[in-house]
């Protein structure tokens, strides 16, 4: 896995944990709070799935060269 890929699903996995830490100490009922994080986790999901086809695309290049047409 590229660092990018990496970086980018640790990203997505620690705004899920401050979720659940917000959803277990009550914090996550705040409107503007739960707006705010809901949003960051859309755009972390989008940057992970993107990193990841972007990596798997590469490596299918590398194996059986650029596809055309």
């Amino acid at each position: 896995m590229s660092p990018l890929v990496d970086r980018a699903r640790t990203h997505l996995a620690e705004l899920h944990e401050e979720l659940a830490a917000a959803t277990a100490h009550g914090l996550a009922d705040h409107p503007a709070y739960r707006a705010d994080l809901t949003d960051a986790i859309e755009a972390a999901r989008a940057a992970y799935v993107c990193a990841a086809l972007t990596e798997i695309a590469t490596f299918r290049a590398e194996l059986s060269g650029p596809q055309v047409g």
